[in-house]
């Protein structure tokens, strides 16, 4: 996942005791069809061979663009041609470019006012930046949204804008644009940074200074692990432009605004402020995986089931980081999703839409495969597609959790449609009977885990989506993710699960209604 971003027996009979049809109210059935048969391929003994070899040291942690991530995605190619089910591009080649840049880390110096700040202590960027400037436009929030905005009566465009975190509040404590004392999305560090930056980047703005006092600790720290480990920051080559955003701390945003906590009026703000900061781009080559299981009745419609293929790699010391469970248990779940679905349409029972097995890269580095496929280059259209199943970490056991150890953390199914809500409800209860916990569904939750896997790329598309997820544990980001430690009975019981849904999905009479919209 991206960084930010955890009784046998009775087990064993809840996966094997139910023996109904899919076919149902919603279901356009003509015969009817028993999945828990092509479901019963799904076991311990094939995800744990696929996973051993997958998280094993020769794998080298997958780490995007790095010569164990190319030995990923060969191994991915060569289980879909085993299988006899085509790439998802029509020249059929499994592999969908994903052109990428990395940026070492920047240097140079940034003076304000002829006060010097140090890079990397109280100005940090991961973006060369370079100019003389005479102004600064503050624009408090940085926020436009139905009737407010902190850009009114504002010119931004060629200069640089100062944005602080956070969003406006009445005298009583509520927030303005809620009218609740709920925060919005414009409060949320893991998309408010961004957001507020792409806003003004598309008012015009050459570079944006972003104060988040709270949050700077945060950003030091990962600026100083890049440059420690002669790393850089990827985004996709599409992104990368002229515009820069540097993170401010405390002592620079007072230089150039002192009262800036206290003051949320837009201004145009006079200051001297040097750029001299350098940093070279190198091209990456990293690629998704496709495969296509097309559909016998809808095959113009999609159901797309995803996992990512890449983790961290290795740590400057040596050490594999391995990434069994991230996302090494969503990859090899779709393997054996895959080979129940290609089994029931070599019987003649093949689903009525196509199924699109989607392994991306870069999730890791900030969701850019998902991006690209989604944002850039769609395999097959977003419009056609009914569903994203997206599976990030499914083998191990949070060990904050208390309770019935055959769980499964549900994000995101009633974001856009309770229909794929309820239909998930039910399918669990018919086939797999697993604990579904939504805890990380609140919206308030701080970990904001909606936004930190590939889904969220699909559900900001207004796809409707489910994030299947264990939750995190000890060994997350760390060289202890091996495939020893994952919990196979878990690992198979959850694949059926996400197996019965697709199914369902891929064979009822109409599409899942979507009833919300995306934030």
């Amino acid at each position: 996942m991206k960084r930010m971003l955890l009784v046998l027996l009775a087990l064993v009979s809840a996966c094997n005791s139910s023996q109904k049809s899919v076919a149902g109210k919603n279901s356009s059935t003509q015969k009817e069809v028993d999945p828990v048969i092509y479901a019963q391929t799904i076991t311990q003994d094939e995800l744990k061979e696929h996973l051993y070899t997958y998280a094993s040291d020769e794998f080298e942690g997958r780490e995007t663009g790095k010569p164990g991530q190319k030995k990923a995605v060969a191994y991915l190619k060569g289980e879909y041609e085993k299988l006899g089910i085509p790439a998802a591009k029509k020249d059929g080649d499994y592999f969908q470019k994903v052109p990428l840049e990395v940026a070492s880390v920047p240097t140079g110096t940034v003076t304000i006012n002829d006060s010097a700040f140090g890079l990397g202590e109280e100005i940090i960027t991961f973006n060369a930046a370079e100019g003389e400037y005479t102004e600064i436009v503050y624009a408090a929030y940085g926020i436009e949204e139905e009737a407010y905005s902190d850009y009114t009566n504002l010119d931004v465009n060629g200069k640089l804008v100062l944005i602080k975190a956070g969003e406006p509040s009445n005298d009583d404590g509520t927030y303005k644009l809620s009218g609740t004392l709920e925060k919005s999305v414009w409060s949320n560090m893991s998309e408010a940074m961004e957001k507020k930056s792409k806003l003004a980047v598309e008012k015009g703005a050459k570079g944006v200074f972003f104060y988040d006092n709270e949050n700077y600790p945060r950003f030091k720290g990962y600026f100083a692990y890049m440059k420690n480990n002669k790393s850089g920051r990827m985004s996709l080559k599409e992104e990368a432009g002229e515009n820069f955003l540097v993170l401010v701390d405390n002592a620079a945003a007072q230089t150039l605004l002192t009262d800036i906590d206290e003051n949320h009026t837009s201004t145009v703000i006079s200051a001297k402020i040097n750029l001299k900061v350098s940093s070279g781009n190198d091209q990456i080559d990293s690629e998704n995986v496709a495969a296509l299981l097309k559909g016998e009745e809808k095959p113009e419609e999609y159901v797309v089931i995803s996992s990512h293929l890449d983790h961290i790699g290795v740590n400057a010391d040596g050490q594999i980081n391995n990434g069994a469970d991230d996302d090494g248990s969503g990859t090899v779940a779709l393997l054996e999703l895959a080979e129940a679905f290609k089994k029931a349409k070599d019987e003649g029972n093949g689903p009525k839409r196509s199924i699109v097995f989607l392994h991306v890269t870069g999730e890791e580095k900030g969701l850019l495969g998902s991006k690209y496929y989604t944002d850039y280059e769609p395999i097959l259209p977003l419009e056609q597609t009914v569903a994203n199943l997206n599976i990030d970490m499914i083998g191990r056991i949070d060990p904050k959790r208390q309770g019935n150890r055959n769980y499964i953390y549900l994000i995101g199914s009633d974001k856009l449609s309770t229909e794929l809500h309820n239909l998930s409800e039910e399918v669990n209860e018919k086939y797999t009977q697993i604990e579904l916990d939504y805890t990380y569904n609140d919206e308030n939750d701080p970990n904001r885990f909606y936004y930190r896997s590939d889904h969220y790329n699909f559900a900001k598309n207004n796809i409707p989506i489910i994030f299947y997820f264990n939750g995190t544990h000890e060994d997350y980001h760390r060289p202890g993710d091996t495939a020893d430690k994952i919990n196979y009975d878990l690992l198979e019981n959850r694949t059926k699960l996400v197996f019965h849904t697709a199914w369902e999905l891929a064979n009822r009479a109409d599409k899942v209604v979507v009833d919300k919209v995306s934030k």
